[in-house]
């Protein structure tokens, strides 16, 4: 933890940076990921380089964005969170006006980025704000508000897929249902960590809503994702590569619901299954891009 004498002598640089959770990469390629699934398989894994530059360069901003927004609305909650005590508008290492300065050029960064993409995705772009913007509101009302993040996660694969094609298929939506379900499993893990705080400041989440059963909800939910993924492959016809790397992400998904299960399993334990699901992730982008072109 960073002591009283250490904020006043942390650069506003650096602060900056844990502001963008870019000290924490597992966070910002957990959201890049799904967006490269998407724009992988619609160019049949020859997506041009400028269109991927645009995609990673806007995961960034997006991410980032959405990370300083969470804390503004939640820059009175956080302290009560053991693992958020710590973050800059928490710890009051910065005012909310650099936040909200902050947070407005990151969104901006992204709408630049939005202008070199074709008009459905520019609008889906625009859509995609409101679900980021609010995101935060619904732990404080609506019971399982991971899903609300799952949605705007889910915005990733729109926008990528019709930055490619200029359209949505069969296929898009048989990723995006994946991810959703991916997102929902990988959050609910996350927010198995925070239940003992969460359950004493009144903060809603599906780790709470589940309760006993979260592991089982989990374990549907990656169930669900290999479902969708299966469907996605036929769809698409895809190959050996692909099949291999579904049956080593399931492979894995069970094994974590396994550890799920565990009496007393430690709070850091929580966080190595999220980070996990990043390498998983990266598993299946390899697949897909195999299942095309061999």
């Amino acid at each position: 933890m960073l002591t009283q004498q250490q904020d006043r002598i942390e650069p506003i640089w650096l602060t900056i940076f844990r502001l963008l959770r870019w000290n924490k990469p597992a966070g910002r390629l957990i959201l890049m990921v799904p967006a490269l699934w998407a724009v992988f398989l619609a160019a049949r894994a020859n997506p041009p380089l400028p269109l991927v530059g645009v995609i990673i360069l806007g995961s960034l901003a997006t991410s980032a964005a959405g990370c300083v927004i969470n804390d503004l609305w939640d820059r009175d909650i956080d302290p009560q969170v053991q693992r958020t005590s710590e973050r800059p508008l928490a710890a009051r290492a910065l005012s909310v006006k650099t936040g909200i300065v902050v947070a407005i050029v990151a969104l901006l960064c992204a709408g630049i980025l939005s202008l070199y993409l074709n008009p459905l995705t520019f609008w889906l772009c625009v859509a995609a704000v409101p679900v980021i913007v609010l995101y935060p509101l619904a732990k404080r009302v609506f019971p399982v508000p991971q899903l609300v993040l799952s949605l705007a996660w889910g915005f990733a694969v729109l926008i990528s897929w019709t930055a490619v094609t200029g359209k949505i298929e069969p296929a898009t939506w048989w990723l995006w249902g994946a991810t959703v379900l991916w997102t929902l499993g990988f959050d609910t893990v996350y927010a198995m960590s925070d239940r003992a705080d969460d359950r004493q400041i009144g903060i809603k989440s599906s780790a709470l809503f589940f309760g006993n059963y979260a592991p089982e909800a989990v374990a549907t939910f990656f169930a669900g994702t290999a479902a969708l993924s299966i469907a996605l492959g036929m769809t698409m016809q895809l190959h050996w590569g692909f099949w291999i790397a579904v049956a080593i992400a399931s492979s894995i998904w069970i094994w974590q619901y396994l550890r799920l299960r565990q009496p007393d399993l430690p709070n850091p334990a929580y966080g190595e299954i999220f980070r996990q699901n990043v390498y998983i992730g990266f598993v299946l982008l390899a697949g897909m891009i195999l299942g095309i072109v061999i």
